[in-house]
């Protein structure tokens, strides 16, 4: 059986996102215009949408619904 090998990450999930689509923004700005910046461009900001996401997610405002305030019988 393989050992599986775990990680501790140093940076959050945010900050390792809001990174990789720094460094696509700067890697774009290096391409000429054509379909492959287009996609360098689309990807940075799928990576800023998870970021956004993920402190949504994380946000102490979010909370599971009670019991009592979910539908169906009881």
């Amino acid at each position: 059986m393989t050992i599986r090998r775990r990680l501790k990450q140093s940076k959050s999930l945010k900050e390792r996102l809001l990174e990789e689509a720094q460094n696509l923004r700067e890697g774009a700005k290096l391409l000429p215009d054509g379909p492959v910046r287009e996609a360098a461009l689309k990807k940075a900001r799928q990576t800023e949408a998870a970021a956004h996401m993920d402190d949504w997610l994380n946000s102490p405002g979010l909370q599971s619904p009670k019991r009592d305030d979910t539908p169906g019988p009881k």
